[in-house]
C-alpha cells in the first residue's frame, strides 16, 4: 500500500504590490503564485495594488499593505525624519487586523521583501505583531533586498522600533535569500548563521522569453530541449546530398562522451526523388543501430502538438533556430547555403563541412570540418567549440539552474515540503 499523499499547505504570497504593477520583485512575485497554483497549492496573493492572476490564484487586496498608499506615504515621510508617532501605531494596528483577516485559512506566508525593506514600516510591523500572536502560521520570509546593507536607504533609517523589526529575525520564521551574496548580508544583519538562510534565486521562462510558438513550446517540451547540453540544428529535407547519416554518427560519438545531445533534422524526404523515402528509412534503421533514437528527431516523424504531424512553418524554424546551440551541416555538395544566412540572424555558431559556397558565405566566422573527417573528429570540434563560446555556456547555466520550472522543482518545493511544518488540518 502506498504511503498518503500529504496535504499540500494553503500558501500566501504577501507583497506591496502585484501585477500588473510593473518590477522585479512584482514580477517574480507573480511567478510564483502562478506557479505554486499549478502544483496544486491553494494559492492567495496579498498586495495593496494588484489584479487576479487567474490559472487558480485568489487576490486579496490590502490597500494599506501599498507602499504608495497616502496614509502609508505620509507615515513614511515621518519615519524617515526619524519620528514614529501615534499615526504610525495605528497604521500598525490597522494593518495587522486587515492582514490577520487576509491570512485567514493559511499555512504559510511567503512575504517577498516586507521584512527586509522599509517601504511600509507598518506592514512589516504588522507581521512581527501577527507572528507573534499566531504562531501556528509559518512565516517565510524572502529577501530580495535590504534596507540597512544599502547605502541609498541608509539616511532613511534610524535606532530603535519600528527601524530595528528590520534586523530582527522572527522566531521560527525561514528566511530566503536571492543570491549568495544576499545570504551573506542577511546572516550579518539578522545575526544568523548561514546555514538558517535558504538561497532560492529567481528564474526565468526561456519559452515565453523567446516568444516560441505552441508548436516551438510542444517540441522544446516533448524532446526536453532545455534539459539537454547540446542541442543541434539540421535545417534541410532529407535528401542523400546532405549527407544526414554523418550526423548521425556525430551525436553517436557525442552520446558516447555521455552528453545529453538533441539533433533535429527539419526537413520531410525531398519531394523530387521517390528514393529519399528509401534514405530516410536507412536512416531510422541506422538510428536504431547506433543506439540514438531518442536523442535524433526527425520532425517529418513528430505528431506536433496537433497531433497531424510537424512541418516546421518560418514561424517554427525562428523557434528552432532559438532553441538550437549550432547549426550542423555536413553536406557532400552545395550551391549555396541559406542555413547560413538564418544561423547568422540568431547568432548560432555554425559547424558545416569545408564547401566553397559555405567559405565564401562564412568566412572565418563558421567552423568547418573535411568531407572525409571522422564524425569522431567532428564531435569533438563542436564540443572545444562550444565549450570555447562564452554565450554558449551562460546559456546552458541559465537553462540547466535557472529555469522557473527547475527552480520550483528544485528549490521552492523542498522548502514548503520539508522545511515548513505540515500544516495543521
Amino acid at each position: 500500500m502506498s504511503a498518503p499523499r500529504r496535504a499540500l499547505p494553503s500558501v500566501a504570497l504577501l507583497h506591496y504590490t502585484a501585477p500588473p504593477v510593473l518590477g522585479g520583485v512584482e514580477q517574480v512575485v507573480g511567478r510564483h503564485a502562478r506557479l505554486l497554483a499549478a502544483e496544486g497549492f491553494d494559492v492567495r496573493l496579498i498586495a495593496g495594488r494588484a489584479q487576479a492572476p487567474g490559472g487558480g490564484v485568489r487576490l486579496q487586496r490590502v490597500p494599506l499593505a501599498d507602499s504608495r498608499h497616502r496614509r502609508v506615504m505620509a507615515v513614511t515621510q515621518q519615519l524617515e525624519d526619524g519620528r514614529a508617532g501615534p499615526a504610525f501605531d495605528a497604521l500598525s494596528a490597522q494593518l495587522e487586523e486587515a492582514l490577520g483577516r487576509a491570512l485567514r485559512g493559511v499555512d504559510v506566508c511567503l512575504a517577498h521583501n516586507v521584512l527586509s525593506l522599509h517601504k511600509n514600516l507598518a506592514l512589516t510591523a504588522a507581521l512581527h505583531g501577527l507572528a507573534a500572536s499566531h504562531p501556528a502560521l509559518r512565516i517565510v520570509a524572502w529577501c530580495h533586498d535590504l534596507a540597512w546593507t544599502n547605502p541609498q536607504y541608509r539616511p532613511a533609517l534610524h535606532r530603535g522600533r519600528p527601524w530595528n523589526l528590520l534586523t530582527t529575525p522572527i522566531p521560527g520564521a525561514t528566511y530566503v535569500a536571492v543570491s549568495r551574496e544576499r545570504q551573506r548580508q542577511i546572516a550579518q544583519a539578522l545575526g544568523l548563521p548561514l546555514a538558517q538562510i535558504e538561497v532560492i534565486p529567481n528564474g526565468v521562462d526561456p519559452a515565453a522569453v523567446l516568444h516560441l510558438t505552441p508548436a516551438g513550446r510542444w517540441l522544446a517540451d516533448t524532446l526536453r530541449l532545455f534539459d539537454q547540453q547540446i542541442v543541434l540544428l539540421l535545417p534541410a529535407r532529407i535528401t542523400r546530398r546532405k549527407r544526414i547519416e554523418y550526423a548521425v554518427h556525430v551525436v553517436a560519438e557525442l552520446v558516447r562522451r555521455e552528453l545529453a545531445v538533441r539533433l533535429l533534422v527539419t526537413g520531410p524526404p525531398g519531394p523530387h526523388n521517390p528514393r529519399n523515402v528509401e534514405y530516410l528509412a536507412e536512416l531510422r534503421t541506422l538510428r536504431h543501430a547506433l543506439g540514438v533514437d531518442e536523442q535524433v528527431a526527425f520532425c517529418r516523424d513528430l505528431p506536433g502538438p496537433d497531433g497531424h504531424g510537424l512541418v516546421p512553418s518560418d514561424r517554427v524554424m525562428a523557434d528552432l533556430y532559438a532553441l538550437s546551440d549550432a547549426l550542423l551541416l555536413p553536406s557532400l555538395e552545395e550551391g549555396f547555403g541559406l542555413p547560413l544566412l538564418e544561423a547568422a540572424v540568431f547568432r548560432t555558431p555554425v559547424f558545416a563541412t569545408s564547401l566553397g559556397p559555405f567559405r565564401e558565405i562564412g568566412g572565418d566566422a563558421i567552423q568547418m570540418f573535411g568531407i572525409d573527417d571522422t564524425p569522431a573528429a567532428c564531435a569533438r570540434q563542436i564540443v572545444h567549440g562550444l565549450m570555447d563560446d562564452p554565450a554558449y555556456r551562460l546559456r546552458r547555466r541559465i537553462l540547466g539552474a535557472y529555469r522557473w520550472d527547475v527552480v520550483m522543482r528544485d528549490r521552492i518545493l523542498p522548502l514548503l515540503l520539508q522545511r515548513v511544518p505540515a500544516p495543521r488540518r
